[in-house]
């Protein structure tokens, strides 16, 4: 690709793939603006929809980047931003000459400052901002700080309170089988937390092969599943430690696993999947499976009766799609509704007929225009109000073939469709609504945070005049 090419030439092939990287970027976030603004306009009467104009334009930004929700709604966010109060900042991006990360750290370090002062910070901004690249974080913050501090003071961002930061977390870790877990929580919450962790690594004999630090890491799911004892791994008959463990089942923790039979049986060596956290190696699956109860997975080919699907139907459908069925969506699929896609009675209930939606995913769908249709396969097939289709694979049956074998064809009866307002009646009385638009919602963060910051400032003049009060001294000297 590069052949013939000198190392200036190659130089000088990075400059130019990252400015056109920024005006790209910089192109995408005006459009989706540009959609928002027609969307917003169009739809005024929505802010107060839970499904509003920016829900509306985020699905349309998830779906054509097939990205999360949440990244799409962040997305919009800053496209409304450059264009609403960031406009000349937003041309200097559009040349490519500053980048996502500088424009990023440009819109919330402003995000307080008053409407009314903002284009003449805009230009301030947008005239020194190239020469702001090579600034670290904190230098860059510094130097938009002081430009808000001059013009706006009520404006400089406060930080969040240490204490408003808890939060705890779990996530896939670095290889299969293994997960991080990390969060700041309370120091004394943090120190019973390690207390507890030690108490049960020691509750193992002295001819465990495990090392302490592992010890303590798989505490962690005794800890979880509500035991007091850690299983010994001496493998001894005699182990006092095997001898003394209390039933594993006291804590009433139950976590599901997906996996072939043979993986289960030993035949074969396929991982499993572990729901939020990915595949599971062979060897976990066969671990865990010696003392777990299994059970098989039906794959239901005839309708129900009824409106809700039995169990049986409802946990292959969770399996086969595990996450809510929009394009970039990961939503996990037992906090998603199910959702038949030719609505219910004219569309049966039925393996073929049905998918999980997340719950504002499953809104925007039934109220705001899209469409949608189902392959026996579980591949789901979109249309949104401008005509634009996307097509997405059930994740279970991705990963397990056998979850996506056909579950058969469906004939709808005549009439039967997925237009959210059959027959021309109007359902938009059933959407639910917001106590406060979107807007109201930041201005209210923001005029606490203008408080709070008025506050810190009249407490600094006021430790200054005590300071003169007590260092000056009047004449005569």
């Amino acid at each position: 690709m590069f052949e013939g090419m000198s190392e200036a030439d190659l130089v000088e092939v990075m400059g130019e793939a990252t400015r056109d990287e920024s005006s790209a970027i910089a192109l995408r976030l005006l459009a989706t603006a540009e959609l928002y603004a027609r969307r917003a306009e169009e739809m005024a009467e929505r802010v107060f929809w839970v499904a509003d104009p920016t829900e509306e334009v985020a699905a349309e930004v998830s779906a054509v980047q097939n990205i999360s929700r949440s990244r799409a709604v962040g997305q919009v966010r800053y496209a409304r931003v450059l264009r609403e109060r960031l406009p000349q900042v937003a041309k200097v991006f559009l040349r490519g000459t500053i980048d996502i990360r500088l424009v990023s750290t440009i819109i919330a370090r402003t995000e307080n400052v008053s409407a009314e002062l903002m284009p003449e910070l805009d230009a301030m901004l947008a005239g020194r901002c190239e020469k702001w690249m090579k600034l670290s974080y904190p230098k860059l913050r510094d130097r938009i700080d002081q430009y808000v501090a001059s013009l706006d003071p009520e404006g400089v961002r406060v930080p969040p309170q240490a204490d408003e930061r808890r939060f705890m977390q779990t996530e896939s870790g670095p290889a299969p089988g293994l997960a991080t877990v990390w969060g700041v929580v309370r120091s004394e919450d943090a120190a019973a937390y390690d207390k507890r962790l030690d108490a049960i690594a020691d509750t193992v004999c002295e001819n465990d092969p495990r090392g302490r630090q592992q010890r303590r890491a798989d505490a962690v799911g005794a800890l979880g599943r509500g035991e007091t004892t850690l299983a010994c791994e001496c493998g001894r008959p005699d182990c006092a430690a095997a001898a003394a463990r209390r039933d594993p089942s006291a804590g009433g923790v139950v976590i599901h696993v997906l996996a072939e039979q043979g993986t289960v049986d030993g035949t074969s060596d396929k991982p499993g999947y572990l729901p939020r956290f990915g595949v599971l190696p062979a060897e976990s699956v066969r671990k865990l499976a010696q003392q777990a109860t299994l059970k098989p997975l039906r794959i239901p080919t005839t309708a129900e009766s009824g409106y809700r699907p039995g169990t049986a139907l409802r946990e292959f459908l969770w399996w086969r799609d595990l996450t809510c069925r929009w394009p970039g969506c990961d939503k996990p699929v037992e906090q998603c509704d199910i959702d038949h896609t030719v609505p219910w009675p004219l569309g049966p209930t039925h393996a073929s007929n049905m998918k999980g939606l997340c719950r504002i995913h499953h809104i925007i769908k039934t109220f705001c225009g899209w469409s949608d249709r189902q392959l026996p396969d579980g591949t789901i097939v979109l249309t949104s109000p401008i005509g634009c289709t996307y097509s997405t694979e059930a994740h279970g049956a991705a990963l397990f073939p056998a979850l996506g074998l056909p579950t058969g064809e469906l004939s709808p009866p005549a009439g039967a469709t997925t237009d959210p307002e059959p027959g021309g009646c109007d359902r938009t009385a059933m959407m639910p609504r917001r106590k406060r638009t979107r807007d109201q919602e930041r201005q209210v963060r923001i005029d606490a945070e203008r408080q709070q910051r008025r506050e810190i400032i009249a407490e600094e003049e006021r430790q200054r005049q005590a300071w003169l009060a007590a260092t000056y001294e009047p004449p005569p000297f």
